[in-house]
């Protein structure tokens, strides 16, 4: 398993030093979220204090931004970093396009794979001199002479992973991604009998098989030295797990569970601007359906159960965390063994 962990979002001084300790760590990737602060200026800072690990966004929101200026974005961290950026791509919801960004919504699924294949298209012309062609329904490139075009990398292309919650764009992530990057709120039980159902459906749809796809496992992860620690961390999971909950486009997760009416709970409290009691609604049980739960003695276990046929998952850890256990941790965790045998790191064709 690869194990990953997050970035600070803070001053821009803490992230040279996070990064460094990461890969001293012996993490496989340091990523970025991009919520109050976008998801790549901190990789740059990142790309000077390590040499090792790979870099990712953990999410970036795409159509908030033209495929070139993705590409053009992804194209300096992959070159600057040796070739170790892969890029995580989501779509975030209508309200958030519409109302945040200020950006027209159209059916996300479709979108998002023609974004990924014009962004392919764009890399292509720079790294290997085809023309650039790509016609879409939602997306031309048609335009790049050699003024606005960077010299090749001589790196793999960056690797596309793709956030997905629904069956359309769990299919386009198998159909086109790299790797597939599941919502936090996920349970193991729907991983493997929902998600995986209609990743491998486009896996068979690109003449791929499961191996040929990194599945970043969904769920939360509490741990601590104590009991009371575990516990503190369960409260800010259950936190996640009712703000999540109350989104309709999360339900088909609690269908699973017959929990459709604490689903429309949580829905109404956050209507209702009831943000702090939604916690109070998500029971331990629940809680556990979404996330491993340890002291430190016990948790890698636990992530080994609750993650079991994920290829790689994110970490987070009590503040104060000793590095010792960080490293301990990670070499337990990379010793799972998942299904992702790696991707071609020699495809440039289309």
């Amino acid at each position: 398993m690869k194990v990953d962990i997050g970035l600070p979002s803070g001053a821009w001084s803490e992230i040279g030093p996070a990064a460094a300790d990461a890969e001293a760590q012996g993490f496989d990737s340091i990523s970025t979220s991009e919520l109050a602060h976008e998801a790549f200026l901190r990789l740059v800072l990142a790309t000077q204090a390590t040499t090792r690990v790979d870099l990712a966004t953990s999410i970036a929101i795409a159509f908030a931004r033209s495929p070139m200026v993705l590409a053009q974005m992804s194209w300096d961290l992959h070159a600057n970093s040796g070739g170790r950026f892969n890029l995580g791509l989501g779509t975030q919801v209508k309200g958030h396009n519409v109302r945040r960004f200020s950006v027209p919504w159209t059916a996300p699924a479709p979108r998002l794979q023609e974004y990924v294949e014009a962004l392919r298209a764009i890399w292509r012309c720079w790294e290997t001199g085809e023309k650039l062609n790509y016609v879409g329904k939602h997306y031309n490139f048609t335009l790049m002479t050699p003024e606005f075009s960077p010299p090749p990398t001589g790196f793999p292309m960056p690797a596309v992973s793709l956030a997905a919650v629904g069956p359309a764009m769990l299919r386009v992530a198998g159909r086109v991604g790299d790797g597939v990057r599941l919502h936090s709120f996920c349970t193991q039980r729907y991983m493997n009998e929902v998600c995986m159902g209609h990743i491998n459906d486009g896996l068979a749809q690109s003449g791929r098989v499961r191996e040929d796809i990194e599945v970043h496992g969904g769920g939360f992860v509490a741990m601590g030295e104590d009991e009371e620690t575990v516990e503190k961390m369960v409260d800010a999971v259950r936190y996640r797990v009712g703000f999540y909950g109350s989104t309709r486009t999360y339900f088909p997760v609690w269908e699973l569970y017959g929990l459709e009416d604490l689903g429309l709970k949580l829905h109404q409290l956050v209507a209702d601007g009831k943000w702090d009691q939604i916690a109070g609604e998500v029971s331990d049980d629940v809680v556990r359906l979404f996330a491993a739960v340890g002291t430190y003695d016990t948790i890698a276990s636990a992530i080994e159960e609750r993650f079991q046929g994920a290829d790689s998952l994110r970490l987070g850890f009590p503040d104060g965390t000793a590095p010792e256990f960080k490293r301990d941790l990670v070499k337990d965790l990379q010793r799972i063994e998942t299904p992702f045998k790696g991707r071609d790191t020699k495809r440039w064709a289309a």
